[in-house]
């Protein structure tokens, strides 16, 4: 990045998932109720603004599986478990709980969160800025050009682990542009996505490093070896476009944020209201730096 402050994307229901299962149940607040996604989902996101100083934050939140992905795919996201009693009134309470800390939240009714993150990215790379995209889903990588970047969040790791283009190709073997031809090719087991029967990873990136694109090895399955790879690609090629359209991002109708420091000592009283005693005094201190 630069020297201009990014702004930062959260991928707020990536992080509220880790967070719930990261955290005890048993963490409760105020009224009783658990709060250890909202606990873990703040601590996320203040390690990336001590990080990186963002212009603003915005977290951004859309259903599951929108319905325009489950209409050309009937298994999409299908096996996904359905939320967690104790994570549903958190996952409500997002929202206004952010807002305290002076994070602005866009939510869309028929677009799915990872839609709504790559339209803001895109956004403010077309205003001349950069963005930090923090998820825990590589989908994400696809956004990636010079001016915008995943802090991709991986279990066991502290913090958000910065994946810029050069990141992407040493990964998966492809340039960002290529994601959704690889996820395509390769599957995705946790979006319910099989791939092009018998491809792993290292041959998707095989085949779209010799062809460039996912329609150009189905135009020259023919060519391909062995036998087994051309007919995956040739018997499979509308089923295999598919899958691309399904990986790749929607745009979005979204409004750029405008900058906003994070108000840390209101964002100490709203912790201290919810009964997060331990952040509060955290988010206290960095008032008073």
């Amino acid at each position: 990045m630069s020297g201009s402050r990014p702004l930062l994307i959260v991928d707020a229901p990536s992080l509220l998932y880790r967070a719930f299962f990261a955290l005890p149940k048993s963490i409760k607040g105020s009224a009783g109720t658990s709060v250890n996604a909202l606990l873990g989902t703040a601590n996320l996101i203040l390690r990336e603004v001590e990080a990186h100083k963002p212009r603003a934050v915005v977290l951004c939140f859309g259903p599951d599986a929108a319905e325009y992905r489950v209409e050309l795919y009937s298994p999409y996201h299908a096996q996904r478990p359905p939320v967690p009693d104790e994570l549903a009134p958190q996952f409500d309470a997002a929202p206004e709980f952010f807002s305290s800390f002076g994070w602005t939240s866009a939510i869309s009714e028929d677009h799915e969160a990872d839609d709504v993150m790559g339209s803001l990215a895109t956004l403010e790379e077309e205003a001349g800025g950069e963005a930090l995209i923090l998820t825990g889903d590589r989908d994400m990588f696809q956004c990636v050009t010079e001016r915008v970047k995943v802090l991709y969040l991986k279990t066991g790791v502290k913090g958000g682990e910065l994946v810029d283009a050069d990141e992407v190709k040493r990964r998966y073997g492809v340039p960002p542009e290529l994601v959704p031809d690889f996820i395509a090719l390769r599957g995705d087991p946790s979006d319910g996505i099989p791939g092009a029967k018998g491809v792993g990873e290292k041959t998707a990136a095989d085949v779209l490093r010799r062809n460039g694109s996912l329609e150009a090895a189905i135009k020259n399955a023919v060519r391909e070896r062995p036998a087994r790879l051309s007919g995956a690609l040739s018997e499979s090629a509308d089923e295999l476009r598919m899958f691309k359209d399904l990986a790749t991002l929607r745009t979005v109708k979204v409004k750029r944020p405008k900058d906003k420091d994070t108000d840390y000592a209101r964002a100490a009283r709203a912790a201290a209201e919810a009964g997060m005693g331990a952040l509060a005094g955290r988010l206290e201190k960095a008032a008073d730096r």
